[in-house]
């Protein structure tokens, strides 16, 4: 027999704030979308650019995703032929500094990765 589990005392909040965060970069990919939108508006073929391992596929679904979830807007751009231009709403932008502390973190992971002794041969 296992230990009861007890109840927390205490009162979860109405939705927990990290899950309600997470679940807007939730998808492969998608923290890079945002990261690479932080400069400036781009088009579909330059961000395919940026990021050449993301397929087409996958890179429209997540800017699908995103912009559903209001982190970017799809500016249909009047060209011939047609193309559209994305940016990151202000509820997008308030993700970069998140994004960019879990980079900076990632540097280091990969810094002191590269420094272990069996990863050199």
């Amino acid at each position: 027999m296992g230990l009861p589990v007890r109840k927390s005392k205490v009162a979860p909040p109405p939705a927990c704030p990290l899950s309600e965060v997470l679940s807007l970069l939730r998808g492969a990919w998608a923290p890079n979308v945002v990261w690479q939108l932080s400069g400036e508006a781009r088009r579909f073929g330059e961000l395919r650019h940026d990021m050449p391992k993301i397929s087409a596929r996958v890179l429209s679904a997540r800017l699908r995703e995103l912009e559903s979830r209001g982190l970017v807007t799809r500016k249909l751009l009047r060209t011939s032929p047609p193309s559209a231009e994305y940016t990151l709403t202000p509820l997008g932008r308030e993700l970069l500094p998140a994004i960019d502390a879990l980079a900076t973190v990632g540097r280091k992971l990969i810094t002191e990765w590269e420094a272990l002794p069996h990863r050199g041969r």
